[in-house]
């Protein structure tokens, strides 16, 4: 009996494992609900329902091989769930969380709006449990999975507290943790001396009248500028940018820093410098009345805007005469208010730049590329770190005088660069993503738009001509949302260390170098700059660089916005109800997304709320437009008017509808 029982079993086994082995599987990433269930959605675009109980052994986000099975739902329809067995990836590895207490253990809760669920847990060696109080903000990595083997459930281990749960900075450490980013300037404990290469005579131009012009509360001041009319017409334009490499050496504990920071990063109503403020803000600033070492860029320009001749680079020695602010030198160029230049030579220089300025412009109009601006929004925190305002501010002439000059003298560098050196750190755009322009030209010729009666190929988008022949055709519909569809089908701007065109901005190449003190790729161009200056051979350079910078750089940008939205949220908390003009900017299928023209908060809003009959409405993407009754009534960049209906601070999330 007892071998009839055993031989049972074992072919009960046998057959499990064949079952087992027959059922169909897929991988894919799963996606959490509030509601307890999931969904698992594979790489080819296929959902398949995940139920409560297999819910509970995966996070949203993971990774994982999963069984299929066939089950009735509760409408007596079949169905196909999925049931994870075996872990390919976590979500969930190091990242952010609030302290939660359950029975009075620690437990955290992942800063994620797609997980809710509390995970037990314990706190690193070195860090005092007893200090973790409810709400606070933690670092946690998970370290049990109950797809790992030997593992039963979740479990993580508390590294590092972030910031308490009432700390009003709460948004810029939990994003700075969050990215991993450095909270203040490098410390470095180093006897500051500069130092040139053997060979680099600097010229003393410090009787030459340069002047800064930047924001008034800018400390870190890394370009200045001396312009000169010609009495034959035009102008002789001298570019003078701090030179930090003067201090820091490469290979040196300042250079090491400052290329894994490799951007100085800006956060509203806060600062986190790439080198050490006594740098950044002092012996590198091209501070008003103090000498300065710098690298110079002497241009001429006809009354056009057009260049003469090369650029002249020089090392040099300089002199800030005067310490400018945008808004006022904008005033008294309108004529408005009570700040007046102090001296008549200043004054003539500052007529003269804009003059420039704006000679550049239409040079640029007429053979390069210009965007229409973009206003900026100042964020207004008082003692306390309460933000209080948002303040929107316009560009005005001040701003453009400098940007023409920044724009034309990094033009300059990187024709410099390439011809004496074939290197640098480019900035290059190439247009058309050589995948996807065949259907931007699809689109174009939908759309019936030409440039003079000139059609758009494949052939003449792979040109800088035939691309800004575009730009100017979009440009004069009076709809964006072409020029919208079109960007999805462009490639990104990248870093390089060859010579490129930059399509975007509709120059044959580009390299900055106006901000070494805030960006690592201006320092190295600096250094190349000097070695050619020295007569040396520049260093080649690490060609893993681009793909740091750029990495680098998109870190930044997200932990921008990401603060961003947080005090957004916060700040727009107290105005639901309110009216407000926005812009949309993006349509998916839930619905669509718009920017608020008065303070440039994003905020979403559900298609349920601009059309109650869900089946009389589409949110295309593809289109990036909305139907409503097989007629769109709403495109990307269009104009609405929306009312604040909810906000979610925790979240981030600000939900409107549609105002009537």
């Amino acid at each position: 009996m007892q071998n009839a029982l055993l031989k049972n079993n074992s072919l009960l086994s046998q057959l499990k494992t064949q079952l087992r082995e027959t059922t169909p599987r897929i991988e894919g990433r799963i996606k959490g609900t509030d509601r307890g269930f999931g969904f698992l959605e594979t790489e080819d675009g296929k959902s398949y329902f995940v139920p409560p109980p297999h819910m509970k052994k995966v996070m949203h986000g993971d990774v994982v091989k999963a069984v299929l099975h066939e089950e009735t739902d509760n409408k007596g329809q079949a169905r196909e769930t999925a049931e994870p067995e075996e872990l390919i990836e976590m979500g969930l590895n190091r990242f952010i969380a609030r302290v939660q207490k359950v029975q009075g253990k620690l437990a955290v809760v992942p800063d994620h709006p797609s997980i809710k669920q509390a995970i037990k847990g314990k706190a690193a060696n070195g860090l005092d449990e007893k200090n973790l109080t409810e709400g606070d903000w933690v670092v946690a990595n998970l370290e049990r999975h109950p797809l790992k083997p030997n593992d039963t459930s979740f479990f993580v281990e508390v590294t590092q507290l972030v910031a308490k749960s009432d700390d009003h900075y709460a948004p810029w450490w939990v994003i700075l943790a969050r990215h991993n980013l450095p909270r203040e300037q490098p410390v470095i404990d180093e006897d500051w001396t500069l130092t040139d290469p053997e060979g680099l005579v600097r010229q003393d131009l410090t009787s030459d009248n340069f002047f800064t012009l930047d924001s008034e509360s800018t400390l870190d001041m890394d370009d200045a500028l001396a312009v000169t009319p010609r009495s034959e017409g035009g102008w002789v334009l001298k570019v003078a940018i701090a030179d930090p490499t003067a201090y820091v050496a490469e290979g040196s504990a300042a250079d090491l820093e400052a290329k894994l920071r490799a951007f100085t990063l800006y956060l509203p109503a806060r600062t986190v410098t790439m080198l050490p403020k006594v740098l950044s803000d002092d012996l590198c600033s091209l501070v008003e009345n103090q000498r300065r070492p710098a690298l110079v860029a002497t241009l001429t320009l006809d009354e056009s805007g057009a260049q003469l001749g090369s650029t002249e680079f020089s090392a040099a020695w300089i002199e800030s005469k005067a310490k400018l602010d945008y808004l006022k030198v904008s005033d008294w160029l309108e004529g408005i208010g009570d700040w007046q230049p102090s001296s008549p030579d200043l004054a003539e220089a500052l007529k003269a730049l804009e003059a420039l300025a704006a000679a550049r412009l239409a040079w640029r109009h007429n053979n390069a590329l210009v965007f229409k601006d973009f206003p900026d929004y100042r964020f207004v925190l008082d003692a306390d770190g309460k933000l209080v305002d948002i303040v929107t501010e316009e560009r005005r002439v001040g701003h453009k005088m400098v940007e023409e000059a920044m724009l034309l003298a990094n033009v300059c560098a990187a024709n410099f660069l390439t011809e004496k050196a074939g290197q640098g750190v480019y900035n290059v755009h190439q247009g058309f993503d050589s995948e996807k322009v065949a259907s931007a030209v699809e689109l174009i010729a939908e759309q019936g738009l030409t440039y003079h009666e000139e059609a758009f190929t494949p052939e003449n988008l792979d040109t800088l001509l035939g691309f800004r022949h575009l730009r100017l055709a979009l440009d004069n519909l009076e709809s964006g949302w072409l020029d919208a569809r079109l960007r999805r089908y462009q490639g990104f701007s990248l870093v390089s260390i060859l010579p490129g065109p930059h399509f975007g901005l509709g120059f044959q190449g580009y390299a900055t170098w106006t901000s070494p003190i805030r960006r690592y790729g201006d320092m190295l161009n600096h250094r190349i700059i000097k070695a050619i200056l020295a007569g040396k051979t520049p260093q080649p350079i690490d060609e893993s660089l681009p793909e740091q910078l750029t990495a680098a750089r998109k870190t930044n940008r997200l932990a921008e916005r990401e603060v961003k939205d947080w005090l957004y949220a916060r700040f727009l908390e107290e105005k639901v109800g309110e009216r407000f003009e926005a812009e949309i900017f993006n349509i998916n299928r839930g619905g669509m997304r718009a920017r608020l023209i008065a303070n440039g908060a994003a905020v979403f809003i559900p298609g349920s709320s601009i059309h109650a009959v869900k089946d009389e409405i589409m949110c295309d993407a593809d289109n990036s437009w909305i139907k409503i009754k097989d007629e769109v009534q709403y495109r990307v960049t269009d104009k609405i008017q929306i009312e604040l209906t909810e906000v979610k601070v925790d979240q981030r999330s600000l939900i409107a509808r549609i105002s009537a």
